[in-house]
């Protein structure tokens, strides 16, 4: 039965409207934090340190392949899937629905924090029921696209959590959400039945016990049931009531699905472009995007990186950073840094302000190099390239800095650094036109310095 709804402000039913609307800006800005290299920045120590101002945080994209450590009064927290503002008990954490879940490991991480004492995390976790699901059969995919892909000669040293197989299961749009897992059960089965068997028909080994799988899924339903809501009302609702809300990117800006060095990548957009579409949000909510640089560059597994070292220098920053990935625990590439990287992923992320961690592990070295230019074939190029043969044949120009060779690690003040290191973070922030606004020197959040 079809029903009339009166308008407020019109004159009559054929009358207009009194008052010409008008866009209403949020309250308030989102503020981002966002990853300037190939990973591994220290994002969650900046989300961290934000998070204490902070009133929601929210994850936007990627799944349990990103991890970010987190320490606070000598306790290391490793993140994966929730975000690192869980350990602020005034502040609620968002999975929004760009991220892919598995549950299994979701549980496993908040068992994890409980353990160190954080036990107030329910009613302070929300996830997106638009978010995917991860299976554990995604991830023996996963395992056996690499192995296929090594066996060519191709490995793209995937993490083998499931991550690209689900965003694959996404678009081909036969993918399963946590609003189908708490919905029709039986519907959901049978989802999950034929998807298994599509990836079967590709894969022959694969072997998935179905109804095991079902019953521990039935089981997690009602364990998740309680953290799921719809996410784009409740922050846009967040907004509109003034609170300050905190976006925490996984990976980095050089793995974009489509800016990084493809197809050494990893499957969603890790850039600003990914804020927007895995949370819901409007553009003109967008405040702050402050983009985390490690003072040197590192990268995880295979694809090119023109300031990679293989000499003492890489041993140095190799051992004394610490540079081991928080997921897969392989050892990370080192190099010098990339200002060249760093201008292109400013162009896509539109840095407000850095963030620019580890300086303390530069401290020993006698002279620091920095990459200021790329030429190819003789010739300095413009823009970064997109061909990765051309990126692996690029000759890097270096500007040669003198190191400071006196320890940072002690120091919480800009003025107090030395001299040589205070022209290290003033040479990024000339190249790339964005102001440097913390400087990391140690593990702890009391290992920031705030540049006023």
């Amino acid at each position: 039965m079809a029903s009339e709804v009166q308008l407020n402000g019109l004159n009559n039913v054929n009358g207009s409207l009194r008052k010409r609307p008008r866009v209403q800006e949020p309250r308030s800005k989102v503020t981002v934090v966002l990853g300037a290299q190939w990973g591994d920045e220290g994002k969650g120590k900046v989300v961290d340190m934000l998070s204490t101002q902070a009133d929601v945080v929210c994850r936007c994209q990627g799944g349990n392949n990103a991890g970010h450590t987190v320490v606070v009064n000598g306790a290391e927290y490793d993140f994966h899937l929730l975000p690192s503002g869980i350990i602020n008990p005034q502040c609620i954490s968002i999975i929004g629905n760009g991220v892919v879940i598995h549950l299994p490991g979701l549980f496993e991480e908040i068992a994890k924090i409980e353990a160190k004492g954080i036990k107030d995390w329910k009613g302070r976790l929300m996830i997106s029921d638009r978010a995917h699901l991860v299976f554990d059969f995604h991830q023996q995919v996963d395992g056996l696209q690499e192995q296929e892909n090594s066996e060519s000669g191709q490995s793209l040293g995937t993490t083998k959590r499931g991550i690209g197989p689900t965003y694959s299961s996404k678009a081909t749009r036969n993918g399963l959400r946590i609003g189908d897992l708490l919905g029709d059960f039986e519907q959901f089965s049978k989802r999950y039945k034929s998807l298994v068997s599509m990836y079967q028909r590709m894969f022959p080994s694969l072997n998935v016990d179905v109804e095991f799988e079902l019953k521990k899924y039935k089981d997690y339903a009602e364990q998740v049931r309680p953290l799921a809501v719809e996410t784009v009302f409740l922050l846009d609702k967040s907004l509109k009531e003034g609170k300050k809300i905190l976006v925490e990117g996984a990976n980095a800006a050089m793995l974009d699905i489509d800016f990084g060095t493809y197809p050494y990548v990893t499957s969603s957009n890790c850039s600003i472009g990914g804020v927007l579409t895995g949370l819901g949000l409007r553009p003109s909510s967008i405040g702050d995007v402050i983009g985390v640089v490690k003072a040197y560059t590192t990268r995880v597994g295979d694809g090119p990186f023109p300031t990679e070292l293989f000499d003492d220098v890489y041993e140095l920053l190799q051992t004394k950073g610490g540079e081991i990935g928080v997921t897969t625990r392989r050892k990370r590439r080192c190099g010098w840094l990339d200002l060249v990287l760093l201008n292109y992923t400013n162009m896509v992320n539109g840095y407000t302000s850095l963030c620019v961690t580890k300086l303390d592990i530069l401290d020993t070295l006698k002279e620091i190099k920095v990459a200021v230019a790329y030429t190819l074939n003789g010739k300095k190029i413009e823009s970064f390239p997109s061909s990765l043969s051309q990126l692996s044949k690029v000759e890097v120009e270096y500007l040669r800095l003198p190191g400071w060779e006196t320890c940072t690690e002690k120091i919480r003040d800009y003025e107090d650094l030395p001299e040589n290191a205070k022209r290290y973070v003033e040479t990024i922030e000339h190249h790339l036109d964005v102001p440097v606004k913390w400087i990391g020197v140690g593990k702890g959040r009391e290992s920031i310095i705030t540049v006023q």
